[in-house]
């Protein structure tokens, strides 16, 4: 598969352009003092502070001190960069090992995609349908009768999508919680990061690590109007939709589920992963019932507990910063950023967001 992307970190530059292969387009992140544009969703100019319009991590990246806010969320999640941490020697090692163990994931013949116009830099944000056939052409749906797919796709349907509208969760929504997690605990990849991470002293039992999963994952904070309104899984794995906008979504089968019901419809791509078998990377643009997602990257053919394990390790080895990780021997990266503005009850940070991007 061809790969167009923006490399960084390895010193791997296109068009003479360094950049990230997807920018969230709520985040400062490598945006500080952008010119205005009133198609951004939230801004980074100098006077945004004064407008009243900066995205929520502006001051983090942008005001004083800029990146070195960063240690700071580290020290916040309670971890010790002398003790203890976590080297980005061991990020590589540990990525291919769960590379390895994802033994739900995708085989070749699973999954057919029609990746079709392959977009350049000047067209993602032109909203132009440039593909008339959806993405996905087959899916094997047997995959969804695995434990860890049928109690992750019974979570998708949990939540309302536009935010300032409070979430009400039941008591069977808690118990659907409750069950992916288990279902992902039983997994030997799971397996594989907590006894990392138990090795490293975050964790002491398996009932601790589950516990903390739960709230930084299913932890509800106000992403508008001071309404309990959104989370890192609905926010990274289901979608929600913001200020008229589509904000997260960078799950594969959330999209083939919405696709097949003729909720999503697919516009193009602008880049395709180098792996010539799942999990692959695509990045894509798209429309769902008609709100747009100029940029939005997702693994291809991953099982759940890959993304979910993997999402999870960075938050809590790299938390506001770049994730090198190594699949199948090639470099990419995820970045995650903690929620700034509250914490769970036992003061732990809630996942923002989590996605994959360039090396």
């Amino acid at each position: 598969m061809e790969l167009w992307i923006l490399l960084l970190g390895a010193g791997m530059v296109l068009g003479g352009v360094t950049g990230h292969l997807y920018t969230a387009p709520d985040s400062c992140e490598g945006r500080c003092g952008e010119p205005f544009s009133e198609g951004h969703e939230c801004h980074c100019h100098r006077g945004c502070a004064t407008e009243g319009n900066c995205c929520e991590d502006h001051e983090r990246h942008c005001g004083p001190g800029g990146e070195g806010a960063e240690d700071e969320a580290h020290t916040r999640e309670g971890f010790s960069r002398s003790r203890d941490s976590i080297t980005d020697q061991e990020l590589l090692q540990l990525s291919e090992r769960l590379h390895g163990l994802d033994h739900n994931r995708a085989r070749p013949g699973d999954i057919a995609l029609n990746p079709q116009h392959l977009a350049g830099p000047d067209e993602t944000g032109d909203k132009r349908d440039l593909s008339p056939q959806p993405l996905y052409k087959h899916v094997n749906e047997q995959l969804f009768s695995k434990p860890t797919y049928a109690s992750f796709i019974k979570l998708l349907d949990n939540y309302q999508r536009a935010t300032g509208r409070e979430e009400e969760v039941t008591a069977e929504e808690l118990q659907e919680q409750d069950r992916f997690l288990q279902e992902v605990m039983r997994t030997e990849l799971m397996r594989e990061l907590f006894a990392f991470l138990q090795g490293k002293n975050r964790y002491s039992s398996q009932q601790e690590f589950l516990q903390d999963l739960k709230e930084i994952w299913f932890g509800l904070y106000s992403r508008a109007d001071g309404e309990r309104d959104s989370s890192g899984f609905e926010h990274v794995f289901s979608g929600e939709v913001k200020k008229g906008k589509v904000s997260g979504f960078h799950n594969w089968i959330r999209f083939y589920l919405l696709e097949k019901q003729g909720a999503v419809n697919y516009f193009s791509h602008n880049f395709n992963g180098p792996w010539d078998s799942y999990p692959d990377v695509l990045g894509l643009q798209f429309s769902w019932d008609g709100f747009y997602k100029e940029v939005g990257s997702a693994f291809i053919g991953s099982s759940p507990e890959f993304e979910f394990g993997l999402y999870s390790l960075c938050f809590l080895a790299r938390p506001g910063r770049a994730c090198h990780l190594s699949l199948g021997g090639h470099p990419l990266s995820i970045q995650t950023f903690p929620w700034t503005k509250s914490t769970s009850a036992s003061g732990r940070s809630f996942i923002a967001t989590a996605y994959v991007m360039s090396p």
